[in-house]
């Protein structure tokens, strides 16, 4: 029997992070992203191509303040209107708990697959693992995988939290692959939330007896020109938000379940790509105009604007917040981690929504008695080179304190809390968010045991984001510089 090919159009989009409307691109008037000129693409392709999927690699809540006030249902019926084929977890799925992760996956009409997140009591996967797709007489495997930093969101529940587990990807993919790769399996997908440098790695540890042909991912942003292909598997991932989306045609040869021709595009979403779909612009103005309402009124403004645009570095407005807490707090040293800070600029207006949008957690903030010698092993823990690969936890800290860290002696050279060296004796202030507490050794190197030896710790405020607000609003025309606070040395 002669072996039968069939093309497929596999779209993916990852880390959409509520990023919903189109703005004019910098240096020129072209819109670019924004759900409604993506919708446009997607009802392109879906209307000029005859085999066209849809998936989203993770990350579609947390990031605007739409998402914010609705704890992430708007955004589900948002996608609702997208239609993904199907969709895996990334971590900020979790943002909002467990609990309601599982109302949200209700809501959705699209699947929603995981495969190593496991109630660990009893041995059951928490999400349906898998989904095998049949299109025009193929079947098409896809796996979801998701990172092991959702655990740390996790363990903000301390019941739920202590039931659930994460379980190694290789061995999860293995594991389907080896029960559901048949022969009538043409086309493998791994669907992953773990980083561009972790697909790597699992693509170098998956057997070729699976038969996975393609890893989608997610979670590190990654920009790409073209896929990388390891252990003959493309892997592949759209950087981030809505401004692109990833485009694979591929040739599928069903005799030898194998890819025999592919191309991959980076496809920017602008309006030179894509006509609107004016239709969902007005379903998502209806969540905006409700919100607008809420949250127009103006908290303060600075006397410039303040940027965050990467999270490995100190920044303008990090180091705002920073010190606007540690004032709060009344603390020597704080560490604000810098992905709570959702917004790459604030201000100079600031609105309570532009506030809210940027900094959208609601933690509690609590101070601890530290020694000098546990706070030098946290700040190597937290500033060494492996830390900041775009996957670890990185931290901004307030203007009392400087760091200087040798690289080349992987090693802090001089710590200083108001220009006055540490001692590994002494004891100090440290504040910290809950959810740093609550992964204190993965964070930063010390356990709950180290960080409660001095004394029980007081809680400073069960809501950061409404101190902060308190503290803006009672401070006009406010700067911030980067003054150098962790400095890295070779």
């Amino acid at each position: 029997m002669k072996a039968k090919t069939q093309r497929f159009t596999i779209l993916h989009s990852n880390d959409m992070h509520g990023d919903f409307f189109a703005e004019f691109q910098e240096g020129g008037g072209h819109l670019i992203g924004g759900l409604g000129l993506l919708s446009g693409y997607l009802n392109k392709v879906r209307q000029e191509e005859e085999n066209v999927i849809y998936v989203i690699a993770g990350d579609m809540v947390q990031g605007s303040l739409i998402d914010a006030e609705y704890k992430g249902l708007s955004t589900i019926e948002l996608m609702n209107f997208l239609s993904p084929d199907v969709v895996t977890l990334g971590n900020h799925e979790l943002d909002y708990g467990l609990p309601h992760l599982l109302f949200l996956e209700k809501m959705a009409n699209f699947p929603i697959v995981n495969a190593n997140l496991y109630i660990k009591q009893y041995g059951k996967r928490l999400m349906t693992p898998y989904l095998i797709m049949q299109v025009n007489g193929f079947n098409i495997l896809f796996i979801g995988i998701i990172t092991e930093t959702v655990m740390d969101s996790l363990a903000l529940d301390q019941l739920i939290g202590t039931f659930v587990s994460i379980e190694d990807a290789a061995e999860e993919v293995g594991k389907i692959c080896n029960a559901y790769k048949s022969e009538d399996i043409d086309l493998t997908v791994a669907l992953t939330h773990i980083g561009f440098e972790s697909d790597i790695e699992l693509a170098k540890l998956l057997k070729p007896e699976w038969g996975v042909d393609l890893i989608i991912g997610g979670h590190s942003h990654t920009i790409l020109e073209e896929p990388k292909r390891v252990n003959e598997i493309l892997i592949t991932q759209a950087g981030v938000g809505t401004d692109q989306i990833g485009r694979f045609d591929i040739e599928v040869e069903d005799a030898t379940n194998s890819i025999i021709n592919w191309e991959w595009q980076l496809i920017p979403i602008n309006n030179e790509t894509a006509e609107c779909d004016h239709s969902l612009e007005e379903f998502i103005d209806g969540f905006k105009n409700e919100v607008d309402k809420k949250y127009q009124g103006i908290v303060t403004r600075f006397s410039e604007r303040l940027t965050h645009p990467v999270r490995e570095e100190e920044t303008s407005l990090g180091n705002l917040i920073a010190d606007a807490l540690a004032d709060v707090a009344e603390t020597e040293v704080i560490l604000i981690g810098s992905g709570s800070i959702r917004g790459e600029a604030l201000g100079p207006v600031v609105t309570l929504g532009c506030l809210k949008e940027c900094f959208p957690y609601e933690d509690v903030l609590t101070k601890y008695q530290i020694t000098g010698k546990l706070l030098k092993k946290m700040f190597s823990h937290i500033m060494r080179v492996e830390n900041r690969d775009g996957e670890g936890e990185c931290f901004q800290i307030n203007k009392r304190v400087q760091v200087i860290y040798s690289e080349s002696k992987a090693g802090l050279e001089t710590f200083t809390i108001d220009q006055v060296p540490i001692e590994e004796s002494k004891t100090y202030t440290l504040t910290l968010q809950g959810y740093h507490f609550a992964n204190s050794e993965a964070n930063l190197g010390l356990t709950s045991e180290d960080l409660t030896a001095q004394g029980s710790p007081r809680v400073v405020t069960t809501s950061t984001l409404q101190v902060l607000e308190e503290w803006l609003r009672t401070h006009p025309n406010v700067k911030s510089v980067i003054d150098g606070r962790m400095i890295y040395q070779q």
